[in-house]
């Protein structure tokens, strides 16, 4: 403190004060005297007496004397601070937390509900009967006949009914199956149903895509590899030498819906980001809470509908987020970096999402690509407006949805239709009303509460279904 003050009266001694405006500029130099000069002697400029100003220039003075700066509180969305990774560990901690918790209560309240017999019984009945695995062996028949198609020993005429046909088989054929074959557990059929749906979009670009390599062929045959092609650090292949049975089936295992001649590539299969992702890919406590959900569903208990449904919503909405990651980030990256597949957009950020309408388009990069190439962008050269070609998308992904799943439960109910077709209501009214973080807060409300509705109505329908009436005359089956 003696020492500032000892520098302060040796600057009061020298009058070599300046003043500052309240922006932290500097008054100007006039005939080589500053303005605080003048008013240091006396005068100023509009002749007013000025007596005892004591203001010292800053450069000068100990930074001891400054200590504060206009700024914005880091919390604050005016600061423009963005590095919140203590606070998403946090969350994660706690997470774990409270889960941990919550499994070690139902661990002792309950016992061990769910066992490796149990969970492989989800896909098989009889380890010698797998009616499942064996309709997801014979796709290779469709894949034949796509590539026989396209090998140009057939007209064009012929080609398009060839895949018409073979696409529809794609979808009709496995629901054939899996409702008369009563060894098919639910879990088994929903997975051949998934991947007979996202082998038929796949079968559906590849014949798009070499449509337009065959169209662009008479037209311009030698830019086709520069237009249809991306640059990559393998040699690029042009139409017709991609029609292979090689090339199909390195489009049929890539983790992606649209077909392209040359695949981006990654240079090389990086063994310890393989690693990781297998470890990630290698919850009990929902059980008990939809068991205990039936009851007050069967009496339209609505308060108790409401606390059951409430219950889920968390451990659904986890089991959801688990899937996401598992599925989105560890399965698709894993798969890519097994075939040096080079585009790992598989997602972008969805969480942050302020519109019901950015969540479908960000969540799931690989159907939304599929969506917008094959089906969205061909609907508006037609002529139909962007309203009904949106309309026109969600209602696709309503069917999808529905076949997904009532399928597979041998049992026709429109909830998952009618939650999908619900969206566009629910789009237009948060874009309209709801902006920034409470459209962003809506956006997670729908996530978390609306799934669990789903689940609830469909477990209380395959309940009734199966093992109501089933104890009625018996016993399930």
């Amino acid at each position: 403190i003696g020492d500032i003050m000892e520098e302060t009266g040796a600057l009061i001694r020298k009058r070599r004060a300046t003043i500052s405006t309240g922006k932290g500029v500097p008054l100007k130099q006039v005939n080589g005297r500053s303005e605080v000069d003048e008013s240091v002697n006396g005068r100023s400029d509009s002749g007013n007496t000025v007596t005892n100003v004591h203001v010292f220039k800053l450069s000068h003075v100990s930074p001891c004397l400054s200590c504060h700066r206009l700024q914005e509180s880091l919390l604050s969305s005016a600061s423009g601070y963005r590095n919140y990774r203590g606070v998403l560990n946090w969350c994660v901690v706690m997470l774990v937390l409270s889960n941990a918790r919550l499994f070690l209560e139902n661990l002792l309240k309950y016992g061990i509900l769910v066992d490796p017999i149990q969970v492989v019984s989800l896909f098989i009945k009889d380890p010698y009967n797998m009616p499942a695995a064996c309709l997801v062996i014979g796709m290779r028949t469709l894949l034949c006949s796509s590539l026989l198609s396209l090998q140009g020993c057939i007209s064009e005429r012929v080609g398009l009914l060839v895949h018409s046909i073979n696409l529809s088989v794609t979808l009709c054929f496995p629901v054939t199956i899996v409702l008369m074959v009563k060894s098919i557990t639910p879990v088994g059929g929903a997975s051949a149903l998934g991947v007979y749906t996202v082998l038929f979009l796949k079968l559906y670009s590849y014949k798009d895509v070499n449509k337009w390599c065959r169209e662009m062929s008479h037209a311009k045959a030698r830019s086709l590899a520069r237009s249809l092609s991306c640059k990559s650090s393998v040699s690029t292949v042009s139409y017709p030498g991609n029609v292979t049975l090689r090339d199909l089936y390195y489009f049929v295992f890539a983790p992606t819906l649209c077909y392209e001649l040359n695949f981006p590539r990654s240079p090389r299969i990086r063994m310890s980001f393989l690693l990781r992702r297998l470890f990630e890919m290698v919850s009990s406590w929902m059980i008990p809470i939809i068991q205990s959900s039936m009851k007050p569903l069967e009496d339209m208990d609505l308060p108790m509908m409401m606390e059951r449904l409430l219950r889920l919503a968390v451990p659904n909405h986890l089991l959801w987020l688990i899937f996401f990651y598992w599925f989105f980030h560890s399965s698709l990256n894993f798969i890519a970096e097994l075939l040096q597949f080079g585009d790992r957009e598989f997602y972008r950020d969805w969480w942050n999402s302020e519109t019901i309408t950015y969540f479908w388009q960000n969540w799931n990069i690989p159907v939304h690509k599929w969506c917008l190439r094959h089906f969205y962008k061909p609907l508006l050269k037609s002529g139909v407006s962007k309203w009904l070609g949106q309309s026109a998308v969600f209602l696709a992904s309503a069917f999808f949805h529905e076949y997904l799943v009532s399928v597979p439960l041998k049992m026709l109910r429109p909830w998952a239709f009618m939650g999908m077709m619900a969206q566009l209501p629910l789009a237009w009214f948060v874009a309209r009303f709801l902006r920034g973080n409470y459209g962003n807060a809506a956006v997670w409300l729908s996530l978390i509460i609306g799934q669990p509705i789903a689940v609830l109505m469909y477990v209380h329908d395959y309940y009734v279904l199966h093992y109501r009436e089933g104890s009625a005359g018996g016993g399930p089956e």
